[in-house]
């Protein structure tokens, strides 16, 4: 029996989309011919781009319509070049039996990817990971035409895929509840690569950071964190600062200044039994320079934050190198869970983890993390966790994340995702 074939399509930037690509690999691994289609950006993962079954097609970049057009204009011309150039990548390819399509956006990926279905017989397949009318709502307000526009599409062709996944068991219900779309639970796990970092590794991938922010480097033999000892083998320092690490996308749905102001009342705090303490925020996204502008305005005495963009690479390293993570993400839906949060786990780090509905199908307060509503219940989280550091330790959550990190995405994509495939 010959190999089927599966597009996965977003409009997306590919290599900045960890579900998008864990899928692709997934399908690759188990015996699938995958097309990919989406935007150019951030360079994919290796076992995307050295996979043979794995081909990758580029979306055009979209003209920057809105530099000359009033904004429903602009939108409208921006939804008619990505409709052209999308069914071109569809018709200029292999035959797909299956259209995997990861939301949102959903405009227009939802309409053409659903008329190429008809027209190739393929089946068609929803990954919901948010609901695009709900992001758009942030910018635009919840009576926007187009925001309304995006609601009734979301709705009609949710309804015409043959199956649909998402995230939690949350937008599961409200799936149901909203739109009577019957949609399948896959939870983001993660891959084997987001392990607890050996000290060497640590060593290294601090050093070679050292060069661009050299807050993290400490001499000759020597990072902030790690030294190399008279017989050659690396440990941690006992005077190196606590290193804390968040991940965001600088967008609306993470409010950014609660963990500033909680660190800025860290940095204040005259308790004795405080270390240094080196933040470590990475992503990229439409606020970072507001932000980093803030953070080179503010005087810090005790507080170091450093905005880094990392390979993917280096990415799971400095995660499984950290003593805390913290998680800023709400979601504008209120219904998908964070991949960081996945992530840190996956290294098996602690997480403090801001407060929205669904936070508790992935984090449950006192388990294997921390939930906080405000700053302040930040602040006082930070207090806690890092008095007499290094010689406090917390395990108390290890038990519950070593549960997690049992459980991988190839694994979990198998038992729940695969079957539908078949």
């Amino acid at each position: 029996m010959s190999k089927k074939n599966v597009c996965v399509v977003g409009l997306c930037d590919v290599g900045r989309s960890p579900r998008f690509q864990y899928h692709c690999i997934s399908l690759a691994e188990e015996g699938y011919n995958v097309n990919v289609i989406g935007y150019k950006g951030a360079k994919p993962k290796e076992k995307i781009i050295s996979n043979k079954n794995i081909r990758i097609s580029y979306l055009p970049p979209v003209p920057e319509f809105n530099k000359y057009l009033p904004r429903i204009l602009a939108y409208l011309f921006k939804v008619i070049w990505q409709s052209i150039t999308l069914m071109w990548c569809f018709l200029f390819k292999r035959r797909s039996h299956f259209v995997f399509v990861h939301s949102p956006p959903a405009i227009p990926v939802f309409a053409v990817a659903w008329l190429y279905t008809l027209m190739a017989r393929a089946v068609f397949i929803i990954d919901w990971h948010n609901y695009a009318y709900t992001m758009m709502a942030l910018t635009l307000g919840e009576k926007s035409f187009l925001v309304k526009m995006s609601y009734w599409i979301e709705c009609y062709f949710g309804r015409k895929a043959a199956y649909n996944i998402c995230v939690t068991k949350a937008m599961r219900m409200d799936l149901l509840q909203r739109w009577g779309i019957i949609a399948k639970v896959l939870y983001d796990r993660p891959p084997e690569e987001f392990q607890r970092t050996p000290l060497e590794e640590r060593h290294q991938l601090f050093t070679r950071l050292s060069q661009r922010y050299p807050v993290l480097g400490g001499g000759v033999h020597s990072t902030a964190f790690t030294t190399i000892t008279a017989n050659g083998a690396v440990s941690l320092r006992p005077d190196r600062p606590a290193l804390l690490v968040s991940s965001t996308s600088w967008t609306e749905d993470e409010d950014f200044n609660i963990l500033l102001s909680a660190l800025i009342d860290y940095d204040k705090s005259d308790r004795e039994d405080l270390p240094k303490l080196v933040c470590i925020i990475t992503g990229r996204g439409p606020l970072k320079d507001y932000y980093v502008g803030i953070i080179q305005a503010t005087k810090w005495s005790k507080v170091c934050i450093v905005t880094p963009w990392l390979e993917a690479e280096d990415y799971p390293l400095l995660l499984g190198s950290a003593d805390l993570g913290v998680c800023l993400h709400t979601s504008s839906s209120g219904l998908d869970l964070p991949m960081k949060v996945v992530d840190m786990f996956g290294c098996g780090l602690p997480v403090l983890a801001h407060d929205f509905k669904c936070v508790g199908e992935l984090v449950r307060h006192g388990e294997n993390g921390l939930i906080f509503k405000d700053a302040n219940e930040l602040f006082t989280q930070l207090i806690d966790w890092f008095s007499d550091f290094p010689e406090k330790e917390h395990t108390q959550f290890q038990k519950h994340i070593k549960t997690f990190q049992s459980l991988r995405w190839h694994q979990n994509w198998v038992q729940q995702a695969l079957p539908i495939f078949k």
